[in-house]
């Protein structure tokens, strides 16, 4: 996984149905260990990260800028949870 941001769409929110929302769009941040064991961590529903099985989702190619957007968009909620 790279060290930049990356994009996931949930397509199984079972077992998780109030922190996934099924069809939407999840950050992902990098960690190796999880990708490893095959997980992802993602910032879910509640603004926090963590880990789900990585076949809940499916990797999204979005245009850069597109994801330029996803990046401000997401460091001003950050921003403002402060």
């Amino acid at each position: 996984m790279t060290k930049t941001a990356r994009y996931v769409i949930c397509v199984d929110n079972s077992g998780y149905r109030a922190s996934l929302e099924p069809h939407k769009v999840y950050r992902v941040l990098p960690d190796a260990d999880a990708a490893e064991d095959g997980d992802v961590r993602v910032i879910d529903e509640s603004g926090e990260d963590y880990l789900y099985e990585a076949e809940r989702f499916l990797p999204v190619d979005l245009p850069p800028k597109t994801v330029r957007a996803l990046n401000r968009s997401f460091a001003r909620a950050d921003d403002d949870a402060r």
